[in-house]
């Protein structure tokens, strides 16, 4: 199988440049894909001198690693060290200077995505099935689950241990239980490159059981999995490979190497300066 790469020039975003390929959730090889939420080949990731400066404040300063193929890699870093910008330029929301490429093992797949935690105003008639219908499928919430998505939804909250609460409403439940349908939108359609920003941060225990079961499961798959996490003992456990970022980057390691007091001690408590 051949393998391919899509290569964004300066300021661009990745996800602009093939959004039916690489991003869609509504299309048709998406639908055809619903049935498995485990779809493996994951793409090469690359960020190549990636630089953010809004106003005189430099974000991101000349930010350059790797993610493998089929990797749990983790970024870590303090508060307002750029770790969200930097999804945002992936994501196509900043702009931004530098190389952002994907290497493909063979045709552009699926980008799933998971958000920190969201907060629903409790008087809002939106169910848990309303909720994955508006994430997941072309079709109108208001019409119900669209048949292309139906079995995959229902598999995806499942997996999640949501399936007995897809009537509640979403204000209802508690931020874990929010975190975990939130989990369960990022499986559909099946991704190959999984895009996670502090999922962790609102799950209770048992919803920190299931997510570490879903990151064993995709690294399984040989999904890629990029992974903003600020519990470094989960990290350490769970990650294969782990990037410092203070504005730029400070170690690009396994977490055996990269977890060390001395590298944490200068990851967080570094104060890069700007140079805008």
């Amino acid at each position: 199988m051949t393998s391919k790469e899509i290569e964004l020039p300066v300021g661009a975003s990745l996800l602009a440049k093939a959004p039916a390929q690489a991003t869609s959730s509504l299309n048709g090889t998406a639908q055809s894909r619903a049935g498995s939420l485990l779809q493996g080949s994951g793409p090469t990731l690359d960020f190549a001198d990636i630089s953010l400066t809004l106003g005189r404040t430099t974000i991101l300063d000349n930010v350059t690693f790797q993610v493998r193929p089929g990797s749990v890699h983790a970024l870590v870093g303090p508060n307002g060290g750029g770790k969200s910008s930097l999804i945002k330029t992936l994501l196509g929301q900043m702009p931004h200077q530098g190389r952002l490429s994907l290497q493909w093992p063979g045709e552009p797949g699926t980008i799933g995505y998971v958000p920190q935690a969201l907060e629903f105003d409790r008087g809002l008639p939106m169910t848990v099935d309303d909720f994955m219908a508006a994430m997941c499928q072309r079709r109108p919430a208001f019409l119900g689950l669209s048949k292309h998505f139906a079995a995959a939804i229902g598999e995806a909250l499942e997996r999640v241990g949501m399936q007995d609460k897809r009537k509640r409403r979403m204000g209802a439940l508690s931020g874990g239980e929010r975190q975990r349908v939130l989990l369960a939108q990022g499986l559909i359609p099946p991704p190959q490159l999984l895009v996670l920003d502090e999922p962790m941060s609102a799950l209770d225990e048992a919803g920190i059981q299931v997510f570490e079961r879903l990151l064993g499961d995709w690294r399984a798959a040989g999904i890629t999995v990029l992974w903003i996490e600020h519990d470094l003992e989960a990290v350490g456990r769970l990650a294969d490979h782990v990037t410092g970022l203070n504005r730029r980057v400070l170690f690009d390691a396994t977490p055996r190497q990269a977890l060390t007091p001395e590298r944490l001690l200068t990851l967080f408590s570094t104060h890069p300066r700007s140079h805008a």
